[in-house]
């Protein structure tokens, strides 16, 4: 019996010093695998007196799950500290304020392009939108651009057949919306247009808003009072001035460029007119009872000029570096 506690002592002394899963069940073997010294004693049971084998064999079960559980309960407490190990490799400090994902922000022609629909619906435009490949008759001919015109030739213009373009300016959308409606109107119209023309100040694709008021009592003396307040209140410039120019479009007149005061000079910004009668004869609007005046801005230009870009092809790089100076 002396024997057999000391196996035990043996064992839980063993087990305790044990860190290795691989290495306790080693040690198991010694106890209690086939050759292990409990097992032997098992085995020798045959040898005592019928009277000894049951007090025996009682005694040697008793050290066996003695021993068996001290081996489950080091195997729990080696699992735990693999477990915690592992927890404190893989563990994140809830304590630290989370990254996040970085907030995008608005386009700089985009964020124009809000803007100038705010301030005209101020002055009670509404706004309106047309398809980007436009009909030629609505594109040029509703339009009075006559079929010479230089406008239609194929080196400033983007074809889809014979019958259709790229729009190459909004004013195909007064047609439609003129079609659609009587007067009195009073709409902008802003979106992608597309001619020929890259360069510096120029693009393949850019934007344009036009505007167009049309009623019975409209003056070119209203058109300046629009356009003026416009771009003093886009630009934040009380004591900008604008001036109009005598020129030609073959959809108004008379027609004008439109100049503004900017750094002790005069800046081109845009044309403008009173609406053509043909153009109304085309969209059945009486010209002899209503009159009408349109105008048209270039977006990227008002955007150059308000963030100080000297290059309109940054707008399209997509160069974060730039973009991110305007959120």
């Amino acid at each position: 019996m002396e024997e057999l506690q000391q196996i035990l002592d043996q064992a839980l002394a063993q087990f305790s010093k044990i860190s290795d899963e691989d290495h306790l069940e080693q040690a198991k073997a010694r106890y209690l695998g086939r050759d292990g010294s409990l097992t032997a004693m098992l085995k020798g049971l045959g040898k005592l007196s019928a009277e000894e084998r049951p007090k025996a064999g009682a005694r040697i079960n008793q050290v066996k799950q003695a021993i068996e559980a001290a081996l489950q309960e080091r195997r729990d407490a080696l699992g735990q500290a693999k477990m915690a190990a592992r927890l404190a490799a893989e563990s994140l400090d809830v304590t630290l304020p989370g990254r996040g994902m970085g907030s995008g922000g608005l386009h700089p022609i985009t964020r124009t392009l809000k803007r100038i629909e705010q301030l005209f619906h101020s002055l009670g435009f509404a706004t309106t939108e047309g398809p980007e490949i436009e009909h030629d008759f609505y594109n040029f001919t509703a339009l009075n651009i006559p079929e010479h015109h230089p406008a239609r030739a194929m080196h400033d213009t983007f074809y889809i057949d014979p019958n259709h373009v790229l729009r190459t300016h909004t004013s195909p959308v007064q047609v439609h919306y003129m079609q659609e409606n009587k007067p009195p109107l009073k709409i902008i119209s802003a979106g992608r247009v597309y001619r020929v023309d890259s360069d510096a100040t120029h693009s393949p694709m850019f934007h344009q808003v036009e505007g167009l008021w049309v009623d019975e009592e409209v003056s070119f003396a209203n058109l300046k009072g629009v356009v003026q307040d416009f771009l003093q209140r886009f630009f934040e410039q009380d004591d900008l001035e604008v001036r109009f120019r005598p020129s030609f479009f073959p959809f108004t007149e008379p027609s004008a460029e439109m100049d503004m005061s900017w750094r002790g000079g005069w800046l081109e910004i845009g044309g403008c007119g009173m609406v053509h009668p043909n153009v109304l004869k085309h969209v059945d609007i009486d010209s002899e009872k209503y009159l009408g005046f349109a105008f048209g801005l270039g977006v990227e230009r008002l955007a150059m000029l308000r963030y100080g870009v000297n290059d309109l092809r940054q707008f399209y790089e997509s160069d974060l570096r730039f973009l991110k100076q305007f959120n």
